[in-house]
């Protein structure tokens, strides 16, 4: 396994000789520390490598881990171990001896040390004879270290070199909370140390305590959280006993998958195994379920329930389990810390078998007790906050069960006084769009009048379908026609993700609120029915109730039931009414997945250009938005069918690449069961030959076997080709095309081969390989293999150095931190920066108190943080900051992970802008370098890191890059697009750098045309391009003419007058890679104007006084200032001078952002260029996964989406507004924020969408 590299190895990569030989003649290395921030003002380095060059197809992985440029640590020992007299003996241990250590010193002697109370001493032992008494002239040393200088000469002077070598910062060195992989080793694998404290594998934990990890994890949930320095304890606490946790089940998955523990059960077929304080177990495959899919889907499904019951705030007395899955050599295992038990009786209670053991659950009984009616409360308020609704279900018994979750989970008290809830597999609604045959058969109402009214409906049903009617309810027309849902899935537990029902929710909001509005606007117009008393608002709320399906006729209320559509599941008589519309709204939020989360992602990855890269990226985009990856073949077939296809073929590839990974991760599983241990370096090996080699046939081992012989001159003995052996490149294939069509609906077969997948979708096998290794552990050594080759074998058994476990945990909270960096965050869209930059400096103050900055968030903190620095004008502590972020991103997230490759993007920007010419040049080539190797060259950010490389050299090389963005931009984006102009005007720079004038004048007038059509005639990008194109042509003119006055000489001198200075180049490379945008228009000011006309013409149709005439009357009567009257849209500016308030971002009714924001200060940087900052986008995308947060962007009232809204006209403040009425439904629906309301809007922002002052 490799370890972690320090960021400054990776920096000071040896692209080219020049760079590779970069030692000072004192031994001193160019690498800097993180607490070094002196600039380097050296020339910039020499030319990068050829397979870094646009258009190379090679891809070597030696460049991708380098080897440490940094001298090795002197040896201090030659040997260092337990001596063989170990442990003392019985009279020895009585004297004081601990254990005894054999030391082999540099200079070839050996000594026997004794470890006592009083410190170390030698001992007379040697190897032969034990003698524990005190050497002669052996003083007891209280250190060990002073102890060996007294017998060393050589390590008293290398430890004192030691003592005195500067210190590496504590986020380089402190351990990550969780183990990232590596899909590549170091070339040498062998071991560099002894082991002798273990002398078999299995010994090391037998000697230590079983932790019990439930009672640590519950203990550290329970510290008190009144204070912020309480509640960061009790987060890092939580933090601690997690990562601890995760480290366990590790170890525990290779122990128990190798075969060193013993089942605690006889069912051969589930086997149950306790290790290390963990109950680990497959699971029962259940036919019901699906079997063995249905028992891995079943497992994952436990971990998120867990994770949303976890994440609920101030419902700390609902406990759960510690869980994880891990999957290790294709066996997918669940690990618990172990239950408490059942609270046992207590004779001073009245009714003790009620108030003991299983409270909650069908199984449970009918039974009452203080400790059932408080577990009830805390499950309704779960159900609250899950959006899940309270609902009868009937027992085995034949008895009615209310059930605030779903039929399987269970609430218990246990023998620790607290209430757990366990079984939560099943805890979100069902997904309607797979599972087609459920409805029918295992929804079962009680009772012969419901059966007959459900058959009467069924029947009038198939009757309007037959006339040509309209499709059930619940499903959009043609639904079934145009996406082919529902259809089957190879297991029965397809459940909505929790982001999509949040997303669902919002969506039904904005649809209720629109239909109160219209409602009101039909019976008499708006502001008459807003008047209080008024019966036509009450009906139209409860008009707009019904037509959305909320479970409330008087306030908007959203709530799904979980059993609903669930196998196994009978229903009371009475529930049939709540189960039509349960349905209904199954079917609805199932369909809003196709009709408008799988098109907002596609238009999403149109207009970003920090697109998914990978697999990993292309999830979390796709869960943010709750599209479960089951949906990968409808967002292949959205992208197939979309106008824009060629623009999206980026996210395309990904898309198949990772159909294609998955569906053969499924088949490696299965093909890993049949290999002994022995042999699966072997069998790994030869299984990605058959995946990636279109042709290869491998040697039988009775084959191999048969040429040794010869070679040894003996003859071949008997030969037996083992199973796994027997597997051939095409039925490989086959098996992974059949998976393809039964898991994502695929007409036809995706792939014929990997060259089918090379030549039609641009994939890499690189990529793939890469992607492989990720998800299923297997590590590979770092060497260059050749994969092109149509034959032969490109990886060998000695190239497989490890299979890693793959760890699925619960993520514990970091609440005041990511509040603080929320905080931030929208300071940042008010234009705020300087209260920005104090909550991202508290914020990173609180990542470091609670997980030593070692955080996903934490990391895109940090990068925030640079920003705002940077556009403050504090270079210095922007690259310092930008430079930890780049750090944490390596070892939190992996070496080549996308988010990493913007951090060295960012970084190089950074470094340019102090000076740092050489670095900054290894930054942009070391992201390029990962951009090729994880997607390719084809990708929008690959254009980005080609435009910051084209402004950063000289000469023909220059011209590449800047060809190569242009090229790209143009493919994706069209010529009429921001980028594509920016992409223009750099070429046309670098033409006129050269001295030619016509194309240079061709591409200006490019980036001329496309930023009229964005910005405008009058805009201020629009007049400069005008104005490069006019010195253009009067360069050109002047040229021209030179060269018939007065020769070449003038002509070249007039080409150096074009040339860009730094900080043109800086400002350049600032909007390239979106650290300040360009603003089309200033939105806020067009927005204020159309308030403000708003208002005159509402006061002046009811006949008031205008506020300047108010203001004048007040100010008459003595004393009142007009700036306290107010309306109902909140307070708005004054002339401009006396109100500041500009800076807020205006918000429309729903939660829309209509604009962007004004600095507070007109002398900051932003505000100098007309620019403004990307709020952290991609961080925030990214940290909100990680905790289980919903993206809160939104498009016409709906999630994930940007897009402006209209302005409801104002009223008087004595009026009642329509959004009074409708905005007492923020508060109904539980969200895992508490600080987050229904329609989106963030704290501080009232319904009409002005922020409090």
């Amino acid at each position: 396994m490799i370890e972690n590299l320090s960021l400054y190895s990776l920096v000071s990569l040896p692209f080219s000789a020049a760079a590779a030989d970069s030692s000072l003649p004192n031994g001193k290395s160019l690498k800097r520390s993180l607490s070094n921030t002196k600039t380097d003002s050296t020339n910039q380095d020499a030319a990068p490598p050829e397979y870094l060059l646009p258009g190379s197809t090679d891809r070597p992985l030696m460049a991708l881990l380098p080897p440490c440029t940094q001298p090795e640590a002197p040896s201090y020992l030659r040997d260092l171990c337990l001596s063989c007299w170990n442990p003392p003996p019985g009279h020895r241990k009585l004297q004081g001896d601990f254990l005894y250590l054999s030391v082999t010193t540099m200079e070839g002697r050996q000594f026997e040390i004794t470890c006592c109370p009083k410190g170390f001493f030698l001992n007379r032992s040697t190897e032969d004879v034990f003698d524990p008494r005190p050497a002669q002239s052996s003083p007891v040393h209280h250190c060990l270290t002073d102890l060996l200088c007294h017998v060393s000469p050589a390590f008293k002077t290398t430890f004192t070199t030691l003592k005195n070598r500067p210190q590496l910062p504590p986020v380089e060195v402190t351990p990550t909370p969780y183990h990232t992989m590596s899909w590549l080793g170091p070339p040498c694998a062998s071991r560099t140390h002894k082991n002798t404290f273990s002398r078999l594998g299995v010994d090391e934990q037998a000697a230590r305590q079983t932790p019990d990890w439930n009672e640590e994890l519950q203990a550290a949930r329970d510290l008190p959280q009144s204070s912020v320095e309480e509640r960061l304890h009790r987060d890092r606490a939580m933090l601690q006993v997690n990562s601890g946790f995760v480290r366990a089940v590790m170890q525990g998955a290779e122990t128990v998958v190798d075969g060193f523990v013993e089942p605690v059960n006889g069912n051969p077929e589930d086997p149950a195994f306790l290790w290390g304080g963990l109950f680990m177990s497959q699971g029962a495959a259940s036919a019901m379920f699906g079997g063995e899919r249905g028992r891995r889907a079943a497992q994952r499904l436990e971990l998120k329930g867990v994770q949303a019951y976890s994440n609920i705030e101030g419902l700390e007395e609902l406990h759960t389990l510690p869980t994880a899955i891990v999957d290790y050599r294709g066996v997918r295992l669940s690990a618990q810390g172990l239950a408490p038990g059942l609270e046992g009786s207590d004779q001073s209670e009245e009714n003790s078998s009620a108030s003991r053991g299983l409270l909650y659950g069908i199984n449970a009984g009918p039974q009452e007790s203080a400790q059932r009616r408080r577990l009830l409360g805390l499950l309704a308020h779960a159900a609250k906050c899950l959006s899940l609704q309270r609902h009868v279900v009937v027992a085995p018994s034949g008895l009615r069960v209310p059930l605030f979750t779903s039929v399987d989970a269970q609430g218990m008290l246990g023998g620790d006084g607290r209430f757990y809830i366990l079984d939560v597999f099943r805890s979100f609604p069902a997904d309607v769009n797979f599972c087609p045959d459920v409805e029918a058969d295992c929804q079962t109402v009680t009772g012969e009048e419901e059966k007959k009214e459900c058959c009467e409906k069924e029947e009038e049903e198939e009757e309007e379908e037959k006339k040509g009617g309209c499709v059930k309810e619940g499903w959009p027309e043609n639904y079934h026609t145009n996406s082919g849902l529902p259809h089957t899935f190879p297991h029965g537990l397809c459940r909505l993700r929790p982001e999509l029902v949040q997303a669902f929710i919002q969506h039904k909001h904005y649809q209720y609120t629109q239909r109160v509005r219209e409602t009101m606007e039909e019976k008499g117009g708006f502001e008459e029915c807003a008047t209080a008393g008024d019966s036509r608002a009450t009906d139209a709320v409860r008009a707009a109730c019904k037509a959305v399906g909320s479970v409330s006729d008087i306030i908007f209320e959203m709530r799904l039931n979980p059993n609903v559509l669930s196998p196994g599941v009978t229903f009371p008589p009475g529930e049939s009414s709540s189960l039509d519309l349960q349905k209904r709204l199954l079917k609805e939020a199932a369909a809003f997945v196709i009709t408008h989360q799988i098109p907002d992602f596609v238009t999403h990855c149109l207009e970003n250009y920090e697109a998914p890269m990978d697999g990993a990226s292309l999830k979390e985009a796709l869960h943010q938005r709750g599209i479960s990856l089951r949906y990968l073949g409808h967002v292949m077939k959205a992208i197939s069918d979309s106008e824009h296809k060629e623009s999206l073929r980026h996210i395309l590839r990904s898309v198949v690449g990772e159909i294609f990974i998955r569906s053969t991760r499924r088949v490696f599983n299965n093909f890993l069961q049949g290999v002994d241990v022995p042999s699966l370096c072997a069998a790994i090996s030869h299984f990605l030959c058959c995946l990636l080699v279109p042709h290869f046939t491998p040697t039988t081992g009775g084959e191999d076997t048969k040429k040794k012989s010869r070679r040894r001159g003996r003859g071949a003995g008997p030969s037996e080709s083992l199973p796994w052996s027997t597997l051939t490149g095409p039925e490989l294939w086959n098996l992974v095309c059949q998976d393809t069509v039964e898991t994502y609906n695929i007409p036809g077969s995706l792939v014929s081969g990997p060259n089918h997948l090379v030549e039609h979708y641009g994939l890499q096998k690189i990529s793939l390989l890469r992607e492989f290794c990720l998800k299923t552990g297997v590590q590979l050594r770092l060497r260059d293999y050749i994969l092109d080759n149509q034959s032969k074998a490109p990886i060998g058994p000695d190239d497989v150095l490890n299979i890693l476990p793959i760890v699925k945990h619960i993520y514990t909270p970091t609440s005041d931190a990511s509040k603080a960096y929320r905080a931030a965050q929208n300071a940042i869209q008010k234009g705020l920066l300087d209260q920005a930059h104090e909550h991202l400096k508290e914020a990173a103050y609180l990542f470091g108190r609670v997980c030593d900055d070692l955080h996903p968030e934490a990391c895109y903190c940090n990068t925030l943080l640079a920003r705002v620095a940077f556009l403050q004008g504090k270079t210095a502590e922007a690259r310092s900051v930008q430079l930890k972020s780049v750090v944490i991103s390596e070892r939190v997230l992996g070496f080549d992970h996308p988010n990493t490759i913007l951090q060295y993007t960012l970084l190089g920007v950074y470094m340019y802008a102090g000076g740092e010419m050489v670095l900054a040049q290894k930054c942009f080539l070391r992201a390029r370098l990962l951009m090729l190797t994880v997607h390719g060259e084809d990708h929008p950010y690959t254009a980005t890191v080609d435009s910051c490389l084209g402004l950063m050299l000289t000469g023909d090389q220059s011209g590449q890059f800047l060809k190569s963005s242009l090229r790209l931009h143009t493919s994706f984006y069209g010529p009429t697009d921001l980028h594509t102009a920016l992409s223009q005007h750099l070429m046309a720079q670098w033409l006129c750098s050269k001295g030619e004038y016509r194309s240079a004048m061709s591409h200006e007038k490019e980036a001329l045309a496309a930023s009229t059509i964005l910005f405008g005639e009058n805009h201020a990008q629009t007049s400069c391009h005008k104005e490069f194109l006019s010195t253009i042509t009067k360069q050109a003119v002047q040229v021209e003419r030179s060269l018939r006055q007065a020769g070449a000489d003038s002509a070249e001198q007039t080409v150096e007058c074009l040339t860009p200075t730094t900080d043109s180049i800086l400002e350049q490379m600032v909007l390239i890679t979106g650290i300040r945008k360009i603003t089309k228009s200033d939105r806020y000011q067009e927005y204020k104007q159309k308030h403000e006309e708003l208002k005159a013409a509402v006061r002046k149709e009811l006949g008031l006084k205008l506020p300047s005439e108010l203001a004048a009357l007040e100010t008459a009567k003595g004393g009142e200032k007009s700036s306290d009257k107010e309306t109902e849209h909140g307070k708005e500016a004054g002339d401009g001078a006396e109100n500041n308030s500009g800076q807020a971002a205006a918000i429309s009714a729903n939660g829309h952002e209509v604009g962007p924001a004004d600095e507070d200060d007109s002398d900051r940087a932003a505000s100098d260029t007309g620019g403004e900052i990307v709020n952290g986008e991609s961080e925030h995308k990214a940290g909100a996964a990680a905790n289980g947060e919903v993206e809160s962007d939104k498009k016409d009232g709906e999630l994930n989406g940007a897009g402006t809204a209209t302005v409801s006209p104002p009223v008087l403040k004595c009026k009642k507004t329509w959004a009074d009425i409708v905005s007492n439904a923020s508060i109904v629906n539980g969200t895992r924020d508490k600080d987050s309301a229904v329609n989106g809007v963030a704290d501080g922002v009232t319904v009409n969408g002005t922020a409090d002052e």
